[in-house]
């Protein structure tokens, strides 16, 4: 499997990094895309990348983290972005749930990093949460510019996804399809995603699958817990797990190009 969105530079895995590593792999976790959401945290994601180790990079501003893109900040994430090991452009999107930063400043990045990633050739990695069908706009704007295109941790609606999915773009999938509180819809939606365009992901430390029994005392997620997703997404869709688990797999070396980055 291929845990393609994870914070593993968060400071949640300050303390055990190397094992938490370690128990992915040994869960069947075979290689990780390590999420960059702003200059700081793609130099640290850039730091823990590995491609002989299955560990790779992206390279963006999430918009909670708009406001503060200043100075050469678009320079500074090209040259970040043109190393080897970093194998898509963002997490960079559009967030009116929580509006960290303000709209404006939002939409100002991420049309920068969708330039930036039509630029460069490398994937696009996007959030969209409660846009309004922004996000959707903006990525039009940019038809037939990009040489792919995920829609990270995807919550959003029927017509949400049959727009993206009519645009050509892969959907990610989270634990969020494991919460029997919120992730119905989703639940009922993953069957129209086609195989080709499925790819799984943690989110972690988030998003702790809420199927995990026992569940860890901290509360907190991690790669190693990734098989839950799969196995939830595979029964939402009706197939078998194991070989959802291998399609996913085959989907993300594909998108992402990782047997050239490695």
């Amino acid at each position: 499997m291929i845990d393609i969105g994870v914070n593993l530079a968060n400071a949640a895995f300050d303390k055990d990094r190397d094992a938490v590593v370690q128990r992915a792999k040994a869960a069947g976790v075979d290689a990780m895309v390590v999420t960059g959401t702003s200059i700081a945290a793609t130099r640290a994601a850039l730091a823990l990348a590995d491609p002989s180790a299955g560990l790779f990079a992206t390279a963006g501003i999430h918009p909670h983290d708009a406001a503060k893109a200043s100075g050469d900040w678009l320079g500074e994430l090209a040259a970040l972005a043109a190393h080897p090991a970093v194998v898509a452009i963002g997490e960079a999107g559009l967030d009116f749930h929580r509006n960290y930063s303000p709209a404006a400043d939002q939409r100002r990045v991420f049309r920068a990093q969708v330039e930036l990633a039509a630029a460069s050739g490398k994937p696009l990695f996007v959030h969209d949460r409660d846009s309004g069908g922004e996000t959707r706009a903006i990525l039009a704007d940019y038809a037939g510019a990009l040489s792919g295109c995920v829609i990270h941790c995807f919550t959003g609606s029927a017509a949400d996804l049959a727009a993206y999915l009519d645009a050509g773009y892969s959907i990610g999938i989270t634990g969020w399809i494991c919460d029997e509180r919120r992730g119905g819809e989703l639940a009922r939606l993953a069957p129209r995603i086609p195989a080709e365009r499925l790819l799984i992901e943690t989110d972690a430390p988030y998003l702790l699958p809420r199927t995990l029994r026992p569940r860890p005392p901290s509360g907190r997620n991690e790669p190693a817990f990734l098989p839950q997703v799969a196995a939830r997404l595979a029964a939402c869709r009706g197939e078998d797990a194991a070989a959802l688990a291998e399609l996913t797999h085959r989907n993300a070396q594909r998108f992402f190009s990782l047997d050239e980055a490695a």
